[in-house]
Formats: structure tokens, C-alpha cells, sequence
């Protein structure tokens, strides 16, 4: 059963089978360190438009079918990258919020009725490092 759904401008990868939701305007870097975080081994759920449904207390993420696989890289062009199709939501990154605080107080955000742990844009080259570590190191403590 299905308890809601919105169609976000958002990008989501999945890092160790987690969802991370890149959420800013246009221009934000949004896929930019999606692709970073590909790099890394994360694997792309959707880019620019994600889909996000509630299913009791869990929040997952997909791809409208139109974009599935499909990434834009700024200067280069639309890329296929490997693809997950499901992901449930563990990370929000508010690209649109500089993180200024060396040690930041916890932000979230809300979807759907949902409370998401939420980091603020570092402009920093460690960023999808420090993701990718934060997401391993979460799930360890869910699991």
C-alpha cells in the first residue's frame, strides 16, 4: 500500500543499497556529484526528477521511466550509467545550503511526513568521500 507520492527535483544514487536524495535549484551540482559518487561506486537511481513514494514508515525512491539509466554530465552530454531501480531514501543533501560549520549541528528534512537526516553542500573536493562514509557508517548502525 502505497501512502503517498511526489515527483521531486531531485537526484538519487544509492550508496551501499541506501538512497542518497541531491536535492537544489538548477545548476546546484546536483548530478555533478552524483557522478562523483558513481565513481565511487554508488549506482544511479535518477537524475533531475526523482519519484518518491511513502510505503508505511520508509520512503523510496525511482526513476520516471522516460530518464531510467540516464545521467547529464554539465559540458559532455546525457550518459547511461549502470542503474538501480528502488532505492529506500537513508540521506537528504540540500545542495542549495553551504555548510559553513566545521562540526555542523544534525539538519533534516521532510518528505512526505518523513524526517530525513539531511547534510548541507561542503565545497570541498572530500564531499562524496565524506557521503559515502557517512551512508556505510549509518547503515552499520541500522543493521
Amino acid at each position: 500500500m502505497t501512502d503517498g507520492v511526489v515527483t521531486l527535483h531531485a537526484t538519487c544514487v544509492a550508496v551501499a543499497g541506501h538512497g542518497v536524495l541531491i536535492f537544489g535549484p538548477s545548476g546546484s551540482g546536483k548530478s555533478a556529484l552524483a557522478l562523483q559518487l558513481i565513481a565511487m561506486g554508488a549506482l544511479l537511481v535518477s537524475d533531475d526528477r526523482t519519484i518518491v513514494n511513502r510505503e508505511g514508515g520508509t520512503l523510496l525512491a525511482t526513476s520516471p521511466s522516460t530518464i531510467k539509466g540516464m545521467i547529464e554530465a554539465r559540458s559532455v552530454g546525457i550518459l547511461s550509467v549502470p542503474h538501480q531501480e528502488r532505492v529506500p531514501v537513508m540521506l537528504a543533501i540540500d545542495m542549495a545550503c553551504l555548510e559553513v560549520m566545521r562540526l555542523p549541528e544534525r539538519h533534516s528534512t521532510t518528505i512526505l511526513d518523513i524526517v530525513v537526516p539531511c547534510l548541507h553542500k561542503v565545497d570541498a573536493p572530500y564531499f562524496p568521500a565524506a557521503i559515502h562514509a557517512y551512508v556505510v557508517g549509518m547503515r552499520k548502525e541500522t543493521t
